[in-house]
């Protein structure tokens, strides 16, 4: 079996990018890699594509994930576009040698420890985002469709704070606290609640609002600092009991391997459309087990790049629970031909070969805004 071509697809109005592999024998993989700028025509760029992928057995797919990387090696192949083109295009890999064996990503991962996926949904903030207790009506609603994980963003209101220099005034203290309180106070005491701050702030700014968060037993702060720095992440992770969470933004399992190391996280969010595909995911996943760190993956794929992440999440021992973006989203809930994935905050695990859902080409051809290299050929 060989590759013969490359193709990507940028929908809208959201801008996933759906990769699809196709090979001479008719089997055809499908991903999902991280959006942004010109990803969809690094997937298909001929220094990518033709260096290390056609022609070749799509099926030596660690092989061909290092080829890719060494082919791209003077463009930054560790991070960025590059790896997240590369990302969706491991994952269509794998795509095509579940399909080639008869078997699930998962069970090529080394099989699965659980049936079914967790997911907490990211709820942004409530209808009236000045009342702490808009926001608790919203997590109520939320928690009322099933979801036990929920999140919410905590961001400065722009009238109150100096955006460069990562400091928090004290009326934003207290309203951060006042809706987190709220929030927690309304869900039931076994329905977790995450809070991500965006990497917006100082260390000594954001434990006061960690410190203020302790006695609501939070699932994790998310990002509290900006992300370069791992030693003053783990300052901040050592100096509160409110678990703190980061990952989204590294690459690759050398990018985790400080930051786990040095245990300045408790829990790890790779974004395995970015980070480097299934594989890549799974030795993150692995490396942060040996330090007992569980796995919590970012995603804010379609529900291509979401299902390829379940397939790692149940691949998984230290797995804790998957980010959801979309309730409501119609697209979403349509771009597949299986409908309704998620159902009371899980997702059954796939049993078919490969990825295990299949993509509805006339909803996807409908959103599509960009195809490069004959998507729907």
């Amino acid at each position: 079996m060989k590759i013969t071509s490359v193709a990507a697809a940028l929908l809208e109005p959201w801008p996933w990018v759906l990769i699809k592999v196709r090979t001479d024998e008719g089997l055809v993989g499908i991903g999902e890699a991280y959006h942004g700028a010109g990803v969809h025509n690094i997937a298909v760029d001929p220094r990518l594509t033709e260096r290390a992928l056609i022609g070749q057995d799509p099926r030596n797919v660690d092989k061909l994930f290092r080829d890719m990387k060494n082919s791209m090696s003077a463009s930054g192949f560790y991070q960025g576009a590059v790896m997240s083109a590369i990302s969706g295009i491991e994952m269509a890999l794998w795509d095509i040698t579940g399909q080639a064996l008869g078997t699930p990503i998962w069970q090529l991962l080394g099989g699965a420890f659980r049936d079914q996926i967790r997911v907490y949904n990211d709820c942004n903030e409530g209808d009236n985002a000045d009342d702490p207790l808009s926001w608790a009506a919203k997590a109520k609603q939320v928690e009322a469709r099933g979801f036990d994980a929920i999140k919410f963003d905590i961001d400065p209101r722009p009238t109150q704070r100096d955006r460069y220099n990562r400091t928090i005034r004290n009326t934003d203290i207290a309203f951060f606290v006042d809706v987190v309180t709220a929030i927690r106070e309304a869900l039931d005491p076994d329905t977790d609640l995450a809070i991500d701050a965006h990497w917006r702030y100082a260390p000594a700014d954001i434990l006061k609002v960690a410190y203020a968060f302790e006695k609501l037993d939070l699932l994790w702060l998310e990002d509290p600092i900006p992300p370069e720095n791992i030693a003053a992440l783990r300052e901040v992770k050592v100096a509160t009991r409110t678990p703190i969470c980061t990952g989204e933004n590294l690459y690759t399992r050398h990018g985790f391997r400080e930051l786990v190391e040095q245990q300045a996280a408790d829990i790890i969010s790779p974004d395995l459309a970015k980070a480097g595909g299934l594989a890549e995911g799974k030795r993150i996943a692995d490396l942060a087990d040996s330090y007992y760190i569980p796995l919590a993956p970012h995603n804010i794929c379609s529900p291509i790049g979401t299902m390829a992440s379940c397939h790692v999440c149940a691949a998984t021992p230290n797995f804790h629970v998957l980010e959801f973006h979309h309730l409501d989203n119609e697209l979403w809930n349509s771009l597949t031909v299986e409908r309704d994935l998620i159902q009371n905050g899980r997702i059954d695990l796939p049993r078919g070969p490969g990825l295990g859902v299949h993509l509805d080409e006339g909803v996807a051809r409908a959103a599509t805004k960009q195809d490069v290299g004959g998507f729907y050929a």
